[in-house]
């Protein structure tokens, strides 16, 4: 595991075989909110890195409910029972298995590994809550309920799936040879395209992502994957 420090952030990178995960540990005054859970058995890695780092995770909080993201949740909450579990009210149903879709939503199969979690949510989150200093900014496309995280002190952005660093930038659906999977794990191309606009709007400093480096000032690599993802959604029509 690699630990790489940033304003109030810490990234935390895992290394299985050729699929790199991030998690994130969010310094707040009470403790550290951790950014998903990565993949089953980093449980242990993430509560020796906070030990390390010097304060206790206080809560957890979903971008989506993939199984890199949640894979190591029912661990953590076993280490941890009075942890604060937050993901999104939509996203609460594919952390319990539920690959249903809503009538008003494409009507699209759900992409990519979804696990059935043990671990049951204690808040629901919807867009404008505040987790800590973290915005919950609605980030659909990858999945219907995805959600980033923008730190309002100092304008970072946890992205989530909803772009990825690892392999070129890329808004979630367009595929990168060097690394497809996130391309290959996303729901609906056009509403993540939507997504990667808002998101890029919010004129983050810093973009944080569950696949690859982390970038600052982002802003010229976020327009380029997106025209790139505008070019392929056009090819496709």
């Amino acid at each position: 595991m690699r630990i790489t420090p940033f304003g109030h952030v810490v990234q935390l990178t895992f290394f299985p075989r050729l699929f790199p995960v991030n998690c994130y540990l969010v310094k707040e005054q009470d403790g550290f909110t951790l950014i998903d859970a990565a993949l089953p058995g980093s449980a242990k890695k993430i509560l020796e890195a906070a030990e390390q780092l010097g304060a206790p995770i206080v809560r957890i909080a979903l971008t989506h409910a993939h199984s890199d993201h949640v894979g190591a949740l029912d661990a953590l909450h076993d280490a941890m029972p009075d942890t604060e579990i937050l993901i999104s009210k939509r996203e609460a149903r594919l952390l319990r298995g539920d690959k249903s879709l809503d009538p008003d939503e494409p009507s699209i199969p759900l992409r990519g590994s979804v696990p059935s979690c043990q671990t049951k949510p204690t808040r629901l989150l919807t867009a404008g809550d505040r987790v800590g200093s973290l915005e919950v900014i609605p980030s659909p496309g990858h999945t219907p309920g995805h959600v980033a995280f923008l730190d309002t002190r100092d304008g970072t952005l946890i992205a989530g799936d909803a772009y990825q660093t690892r392999g070129g930038v890329a808004v979630a659906g367009t595929l990168k040879p060097w690394f497809p999977f996130p391309a290959l794990g996303t729901w609906h191309k056009p509403t993540a395209l939507e997504s990667a606009k808002h998101l890029r709007g919010l004129k983050p400093t810093h973009l944080a992502v569950g696949h690859g480096p982390v970038l600052s000032e982002p802003f010229s690599l976020m327009d380029h994957a997106i025209a790139e993802a505008e070019r392929n959604l056009k090819e496709q029509m």
